[in-house]
């Protein structure tokens, strides 16, 4: 099949987490995809920490793997760590992470995507966009070819005229060792797209046979970890490797500070918003002086290297000041760098130009993913390369848009954030951005999202099973602790270890499980429960559901009945290229807002900021309600 004469379904521009998640999920969907990369040894590298997953991230990565996502397999397989995240707190808050081999991250998602049907893979720089109309035909690479498509994904990551500094050093690339991209950005403003500046960085990598570890305090994975993947394919971590922690201290901070004019980010050169919540060191010094000192990650890059990723230590200072200032954190004193922190400067749209269904509103069937939209994170991007490598596919088969509420999922609360409110600085997901938390845990993602995975043909069969499965026994072993009584002298000597309240009478199992103090496990020394577990395979992802259900099953009725009464307003639809300015009771930001952002639906509409309660009842008069 030559590239010069063949029309794929789907072209993916970009290779990295949201690339490769959109050409697994297209493919997956039957579309013939081509995935076009400037560097196919780079397919889904980690540019920055080697792990996955933490607070709210590992949530997504869940969700992607309910949905038949690559993400949480390769992670499982490449994993070198886990850890739960806020076990402290209710399993709302509950996050997985793992640290990952970086290098064999890289290679076990090249292997995935090799052995995925209808994917193409070329290696080549797209440095133009082909239109016909206000419709993308195609794109335009460096050597000249001109390849044509049906829908087309950019995920250009931070490659769109991307700018490195170190110091007072200013050189163009995508990352260390990679050039930028041209070319794109300025296709899509001639085109009517606004386009904007944002920046990140990165810390330092140093050798770690020259860190001294007795100076830190070592962080060890869980205990008895879990995994990511809800699939059988993947195993739970027999040996870990651990992580390490030590401080700066004011000293440190004085010898950064003495490179703060220098610094591109003091004196000028760079001028767009980093991410507010991965700040660099020298911002973090200059933002929160009062604090003496900042907490520095040591995280091991893989099994096998002695390549160390310095996280929290992120930065664009001169060498010089970074070598001198790193040698004063304990544990660094004999430091060797294999490679010295940079910034990043980029291109990137800001989203409020998209559909809910990642697709552009000014081209058809051009689709954004990761970066360009304004997010920050491995898990983010691979979440909207993921749906909009769904939402490609529909578009071919002229089939409506998958879109996820922010009820159901928190891709759909990163989606609806981005395309609503957009974001002037790097958007992160964290727990408080979600208002339906209590519903989205990160142990009920199979239950909430496999079946729409499953009837999109993204998720296997294998999958439904065991979601099927799951949904099966929870119930069976809610109904019998809702049915089965538990006799005084049976209980009372669990409670009496607990130094809980005794019971006088025969109670239903439901009704003493419930108490906070006590976990299910507790009752297996009770032989006719352990018997009930036994027979029935109970194993620990049902017996999570059931722990949740019994302790917490108030607050999620409340908060489904809440997204109940908003998702009413999901119903409500806005007419397409509705005409604000003739509703004159509407304010003048809140016409000037809906204006711009053209919401689809009144609930859409109440999320914008500017647009108040009272300009929402308008609307609903308006419309009729």
């Amino acid at each position: 099949m030559s590239l010069f004469n063949t029309t794929y379904d789907v072209i993916v521009v970009g290779g990295g987490h949201a690339g490769s998640e959109a050409a697994a999920a297209a493919a997956n969907m039957g579309s013939q995809t081509l995935l076009i990369t400037m560097n196919l040894q780079n397919i889904a590298q980690m540019s920055c920490n080697p792990a996955m997953g933490g607070i709210a991230k590992g949530q997504i990565v869940r969700e992607i793997d309910a949905l038949g996502g690559y993400s949480a397999i390769v992670t499982d397989k490449t994993a070198i760590q886990f850890k739960m995240l806020n076990k402290s707190k209710g399993p709302a808050m509950w996050s997985p992470r793992a640290q990952s081999d970086r290098m064999q991250f890289a290679e076990c998602w090249r292997t995935m995507l090799e052995q995925t049907d209808n994917l193409d893979f070329y290696q080549d720089s797209v440095n133009g966009l082909l239109f016909e109309g206000n419709t993308i035909v195609g794109v335009k690479t460096a050597l000249g070819l001109e390849i044509k498509a049906k829908t087309v994904i950019i995920t250009a990551g931070t490659f769109l005229n991307g700018l490195i500094h170190i110091g007072e050093k200013t050189f163009g690339g995508g990352r260390a060792g990679e050039k930028s991209s041209t070319g794109i950005t300025e296709d899509l403003v001639k085109f009517g797209f606004e386009a904007g500046r944002m920046k990140t960085g990165t810390p330092p990598r140093v050798d770690g046979r020259s860190l001294d570890y007795s100076k830190m305090v070592e962080q060890p994975g869980d205990e008895n970890p879990e995994k990511f993947s809800y699939l059988p394919t993947t195993n739970t971590l027999k040996k870990q490797r651990s992580c390490y922690l030590t401080y700066t201290s004011p000293e440190v901070h004085d010898l950064l500070r003495k490179g703060f004019d220098r610094s591109p980010m003091f004196n000028g050169r760079i001028q767009s918003t980093g991410p507010r919540y991965c700040p660099s060191i020298e911002d973090k010094i200059d933002r929160f002086a009062t604090k003496d000192r900042h907490q520095i990650f040591v995280e091991p890059e893989g099994w096998n290297t002695v390549e160390i990723y310095v996280n929290g230590f992120s930065t664009s200072l001169p060498e010089d000041v970074q070598d001198e200032a790193i040698r004063s954190i304990p544990g660094f004193e004999n430091v060797k760098f294999f490679r010295y922190g940079y910034a990043i400067e980029y291109d990137y749209f800001p989203p409020t130009q998209l559909k809910h269904s990642l697709e552009t509103k000014l081209v058809d069937n051009l689709f954004f993913a990761g970066q360009i939209n304004g997010t920050t994170g491995y898990e983010e991007a691979a979440a909207q390369g993921l749906m909009a490598g769904i939402n490609a596919s529909l578009k071919v088969r002229g089939e409506d848009p998958f879109v996820l509420k922010r009820s159901e999922a928190y891709i759909g609360v990163l989606i609806d954030d981005l395309i609503t409110k957009g974001t002037e600085e790097p958007y992160r997901m964290f727990t408080s951005r979600a208002e339906y938390r209590t519903l989205l845990r990160q142990d009920n993602a199979d239950i909430r999202l496999t079946k729409k995975g499953f009837e999109l043909g993204i998720a296997s069969q294998e999958r439904m099973d065991r979601v099927n499965e799951k949904i099966r026994k929870t119930d069976l072993f809610i109904e019998f602790l809702k049915n089965t009584s538990i006799k005084p002298e049976v209980i009372n000597p669990i409670l009496e270890k607990k130094n809980l309240a005794l019971i006088n009478q025969s109670i239903k199992i439901y009704k003493v499980a419930a108490r906070p103090q006590l976990d299910l496990e507790d009752f297996f020394s009770v032989d006719y429960i352990k018997a009930f577990v036994e027979e029935n395979d109970i194993d620990h992802e049902v017996l999570e559901q059931v722990e949740i259900h019994l302790k917490y099953s108030g607050y999620i009725e409340k908060e489904k009945q809440n997204a109940d009464k908003l998702n009413r307003l999901e119903h409500v639809v806005i007419p397409v290229s509705f005409d604000y300015k003739k509703v004159k009771s509407l304010s003048y930001e809140a016409r000037e807002k809906l204006t711009k952002i053209q919401p689809t639906s009144i609930s859409q509409a109440s999320r914008i900021s500017g647009v108040s309660p009272s300009d929402i009842s308008v609307l609903l008069v308006y419309m009729g309600r």
